[in-house]
């Protein structure tokens, strides 16, 4: 239970900071007050988790072998299409997340990355 609630936390954490970086991913609009977009940012944080914890394990094993032809690159094309993956769902629940583009996906998913790499180090997920 701690280790869902802590991987939740931290890739919300992970989300706002690829949405502060960058402006073709937002969460919620303008128009909302801060605690709105607070739950739109734990909505997606919640979609995210379930897309890592359900799908990505089977889509990286399914294309192992190109992972390691490409030397792991091929990483940051699954994980900017699992993001797009869960900006898809979470456009079907209308809860306010937007990926502009391809582009966008990948440099949202490194950011998304090396945020929960630091704060891995220090929230024991294990």
């Amino acid at each position: 239970m701690v280790k869902t609630l802590t991987t939740w936390l931290c890739n919300a954490a992970a989300i706002g900071a690829a949405a502060w970086l960058f402006s073709g991913i937002a969460i919620g609009t303008s128009a909302e007050d801060t605690t709105q977009r607070t739950l739109t940012l734990l909505l997606v944080a919640a979609v995210f988790s379930l897309v890592n914890a359900v799908i990505a394990p089977v889509v990286k094993l399914l294309s192992l072998p190109f992972i390691v032809l490409t030397l792991g690159l091929a990483l940051l094309v699954i994980n900017a299409l699992l993001l797009l993956l869960t900006e898809w769902i979470a456009g079907l629940f209308d809860v306010g997340f937007t990926v502009e583009g391809f582009w966008w996906a990948v440099a949202g998913s490194l950011v998304i990355s090396v945020v929960n790499g630091v704060l891995g180090l220090f929230f024991a997920r294990d």
